[in-house]
């Protein structure tokens, strides 16, 4: 299978970032993949304070950013499919205060992917209309708001 990721790309770190450190190169569900890999970088942050929890994702929304719009501009494609950056801050959000288990977790994967697939007003509109590396980020930000809405009141009650 041919890899989703330019050859060029594998030189270039940002790129790398924006790929999720090679996840986004699947040819198959790269948005899937991205989401994937961020769970292991979720289990390292989980058992932080939450305020450094916090503080760490918005690091990672801010760095998506400029990570996506350049890999975006040196690719020429505004939203290339395999920048999955901003999967791994949306999966990062939904996660925020969600006591970690099996549960949670893959419910958080699926109504995370749910919402970024689905794309329900106001994503949709985000997704088409903002451009660069905030447009890139945003529609995903929104999406694990959406997931974390459903998910943390489930944590709360159910698990």
């Amino acid at each position: 299978m041919k890899s989703n990721m330019p050859a060029s790309s594998w030189k270039k770190p940002i790129h790398i970032l924006a790929f999720g450190f090679g996840a986004g190169a699947s040819p198959k569900a790269p948005g899937t993949m991205g989401t994937l890999i961020a769970v292991p970088i979720f289990l390292l942050f989980a058992d932080l304070p939450l305020w450094i929890y916090l503080v760490l994702v918005l690091l990672v929304c801010v760095a998506g950013i400029y990570i996506c719009d350049r890999c975006a501009s040196d690719l020429q494609v505004h939203d290339h499919s395999g920048i999955v950056w901003d999967e791994i801050a949306g999966f990062l959000i939904t996660m925020i205060a969600v006591p970690v288990n099996l549960w949670t977790v893959l419910l958080g994967f699926l109504l995370f992917r749910l919402f970024d697939i689905w794309k329900p007003w106001p994503i949709t509109y985000l997704d088409r209309h903002v451009k660069g590396g905030f447009g890139i980020m945003i529609d995903d930000v929104i999406a694990g708001l959406f997931a974390w809405l459903i998910l943390f009141p489930l944590s709360i009650y159910v698990f």
